[in-house]
C-alpha cells in the first residue's frame, strides 16, 4: 500500500487510473485502426481528410482521458498539490482545516480555512480499502501539519481523522 511508502508519498487512485490507462490505449488503437481501414478500403464518399479527422478525434479523446489518468495529490511539507481532471491548486497545510471521506463521497474533500472546499480526486472510493487507508494518511497529514485549529464539526463517517470507515 502507498502508506508504507511515507508521509509524503503521493496520493494516486488505483482503479481510476487503471481505467482511464485502457481507454487511452483503446482509443489511439481503435480511431487509427478505423481511419486507416476506411481509407484502405475505398469506402465510398471516404478521403483522406475524413481518415485525419477521425484519428484526430481518437487523439483528442486519449488526450482527455490521459488527464484522468493523470490525477493525484502531492503532500510535501509545506502543503499539497492537488491535480484534478480541470483544475491544479496548491494549498499550504495551513489553510487546511479538514478531510471528509464518507457518506455519498466518491473522493475525499478537504475543507479549507476560508470555509470552501477542495476535491482530492485522488484519493476515490472505488478504490475500497486503500482509499479509506489513503484519507486516513491525508488526515494525518493535515492534523499533523494544519497551521490552523480546526472549525467544530460533527465527528462520523463525514469525518476522516475520526472515522474513515464509510456509514453501512
Amino acid at each position: 500500500m502507498t502508506a508504507a511508502a511515507g508521509p509524503f508519498a503521493p496520493f494516486r487512485p488505483r482503479r481510476g487510473r487503471a481505467v482511464a490507462l485502457g481507454f487511452v490505449v483503446a482509443s489511439v488503437v481503435i480511431f487509427g485502426g478505423l481511419s486507416l481501414a476506411l481509407l484502405a478500403t475505398g469506402y465510398q464518399g471516404w478521403s483522406g481528410l475524413d481518415s485525419v479527422l477521425l484519428l484526430g478525434f481518437g487523439l483528442v479523446l486519449a488526450a482527455v482521458l490521459w488527464r484522468f489518468a493523470a490525477i493525484g495529490a502531492t503532500p510535501s511539507r509545506e502543503g499539497l498539490v492537488v491535480r484534478n481532471v480541470l483544475i491544479t491548486r496548491s494549498v499550504a497545510w495551513s489553510e487546511v482545516d479538514g478531510v471528509r471521506f464518507g457518506g455519498g463521497d466518491a473522493w475525499a474533500w478537504l475543507e479549507l480555512a476560508d470555509g470552501d472546499t477542495l476535491a482530492v480526486m485522488a484519493v476515490q472510493r472505488s478504490d475500497g480499502e486503500l482509499a479509506r487507508v489513503e484519507a486516513g494518511r491525508l488526515a494525518a497529514l493535515v492534523q499533523s501539519r494544519g497551521g490552523t485549529a480546526p472549525r467544530p464539526r460533527p465527528s462520523g463517517p463525514d469525518d476522516a481523522a475520526g472515522s474513515p470507515e464509510p456509514p453501512a
